[in-house]
Formats: structure tokens, C-alpha cells, sequence
């Protein structure tokens, strides 16, 4: 393997890991405040790129100049997609909060086929292509095993981590995020808003999730109704693995999973890429349950 390929690995690792973070962090910041897998996050993943699809060519008529039209179709991608998991979390999620967890995973489940499926019949089955809305750099093209669109990639995951970081630590509602995901009774006697801060944590989660399904459209180059599918269950993977609820341990998992598979496809084989996701699932459960950076629970009796 020469060095320029060995790079070319490395970097593409590290995009699968940071695609993989954006989604994770919803993940876990989902399960850390009330227990529960959203298996739905995939599918605003997918909506948050369809709607920004949707609009960059509906403003493409208006002759709008094309960084406005990026612009407004990225906020109002993410906007939609925050009040998506509000309503969801409202609709699916809410009435089964003292339900047994089993009762929330099935709503889970079901509403990400109800997404899945309301995307493929109001839009369509087949795939589409996605215009290259991110800026080109002359100088990382000039080099074969990295381009713009990556580099784009690692700034808005690296922007988002240590935004979503100092929001949970040094804001308001970050620490009632962080009461909350302790002890929801005594954050409740304490006047913390529980309500409230659920459908918060939602709602960051949904448009952190819209703004990577974007990125990777416009770096794929296509879309489907059926991309976030696989993507969310790699992200929960990498959530698992890093120790689910902890946000530095999202974002390590997500970077595991992401080399992974980039030097797993290379060394044994690109057939079996989505495999090694499940091997590396089946691993931490085996011998870490809590994940690398996850805290052993203790029952409380």
C-alpha cells in the first residue's frame, strides 16, 4: 500500500466517521435525557435532505443567486426538520414515556417505516440526483485522496461537536439537559420543564441530523428515500460503541466505526463493508456492554 492510498483510506475513514457523528450525537443526546432509541433519526436524516432538494430547485426559478439559494435551503431544511421531531416526539414518543421500554421501541420502529414510506409515495422510489452545492477548493483539489466536499464535512462536524458540547455544559437549558438525563423526578421538583427540554434535545437532534443528510447528498451526489435507513443503524452502532448517552463517546464510536470500514474494505473486502458495523456491535456488547466511554449503570434497589 503506498502512502497516498494509505491517505486516501485515512480520509475516507474519517468522512464515514464524521457523517456517522452527525447522526450519532442525535442519537445519544436522545437516549442520555429519556432512555430511548430513536430509530426514526435516520429518516429525518433522509426528510432534511429531501427538503433541501425540494427547495434549492423550487428557489432555482426565482433566479435567486446560488449562495442565497444554499443558504435558505440549508435553514429552512434544518427548521423543518426540528419541528419534525418535535411533532414526533410529541405524536409517537410522549404517550408511551411511562410506558415499558418495549412500548417505545416499537413507536420507534414504526415511525420510521411511517417516514420511510411517506417519503417514498409523496415523492418517489428511485433514486435522484443531488446537486454539488458545496464550494470547490483549487487547492485540495489539486491532491488525489482528498477533495472540497470532505473538508467541508470535517468543519461543520467539528462546528457542531463543540457547539452541541458548550451548549450542554455552559447554557441553561444544556444543564437542565444534564439534571434531567440524571434524575428526571428530582429535575421535575426542582422546576426544571421536562416537557420542554425533551422536545429541545429533539429538535437540536432532528437538524443536526438534516444538516448531515445534506452534506452527504451533495458529497454522494444522490438521494433516496431509503438512505437514512442504514446510516441511522450505523450511527446507533457508533453511539453503542462509544457508550451511548456520553457525546465525546458518540463522536470516538462514530470514528471507530468510520476506519473501520474504510481499511476493513481494503484489507478483507468492500462486499462486506456494512458487516463489520455489526461485528464491531457484537464485540463491545461481548466485552464492554456500557461502551468505551460509557459509565456501568447500577440498578437502583
Amino acid at each position: 500500500m503506498s502512502f497516498e492510498f494509505f491517505l486516501k483510506v485515512f480520509f475516507g475513514g474519517l468522512t464515514k466517521g464524521s457523517i456517522y457523528a452527525l447522526i450519532a450525537l442525535g442519537y445519544t443526546m436522545v437516549y442520555g435525557i429519556v432512555k430511548l432509541i430513536n430509530f426514526a433519526h435516520g429518516e429525518i436524516y433522509m426528510i432534511g435532505a429531501f427538503t433541501a432538494l425540494i427547495l434549492i430547485e423550487a428557489l432555482t426559478v426565482l433566479n435567486m443567486p446560488f449562495v442565497a439559494i444554499i443558504v435558505c435551503a440549508v435553514l429552512v431544511a434544518m427548521v423543518s426538520a426540528a419541528a419534525y421531531g418535535y411533532s414526533m416526539e410529541k405524536i409517537a414518543y410522549k404517550p408511551v414515556r411511562s410506558a415499558p421500554r418495549l412500548s417505545a421501541l416499537i413507536s420507534a420502529i414504526g415511525m420510521s417505516l411511517f417516514l420511510q414510506n411517506y417519503v417514498r409515495l409523496a415523492q418517489t422510489s428511485s433514486f435522484l440526483s443531488f446537486p454539488k452545492i458545496l464550494p470547490t477548493f483549487q487547492f485540495v483539489e489539486k491532491v488525489s485522496y482528498l477533495n472540497s466536499s470532505q473538508i467541508i464535512i470535517y468543519f461543520f462536524t467539528v462546528i457542531i461537536m463543540i457547539g452541541l458540547t458548550w451548549y450542554v455544559n455552559f447554557t441553561k437549558t444544556g444543564v437542565s439537559m444534564r439534571a434531567l438525563s440524571q434524575d428526571r423526578v428530582m429535575a421535575m421538583l426542582m422546576g426544571i420543564k421536562v416537557d420542554k427540554i425533551i422536545s429541545i434535545t429533539f429538535m437540536i437532534g432532528s437538524a443536526i441530523a438534516a444538516l448531515g443528510g445534506i452534506l452527504v447528498s451533495a458529497y454522494i451526489g444522490q438521494i433516496n428515500f431509503y438512505m437514512g435507513f442504514l446510516a441511522g443503524i450505523k450511527a446507533f452502532v457508533a453511539a453503542v460503541l462509544g457508550g451511548i448517552g456520553n457525546l465525546p463517546g458518540a463522536v470516538l464510536g462514530s470514528f471507530i466505526l468510520g476506519f473501520s470500514e474504510s481499511f476493513g474494505t481494503i484489507f478483507v473486502s468492500s462486499d462486506y463493508e456494512d458487516v463489520f458495523a455489526f461485528i464491531l456491535l457484537i464485540l463491545i456488547l461481548l466485552f464492554k456492554p456500557s461502551g468505551i466511554l460509557g459509565a456501568s449503570e447500577k440498578e437502583k434497589v
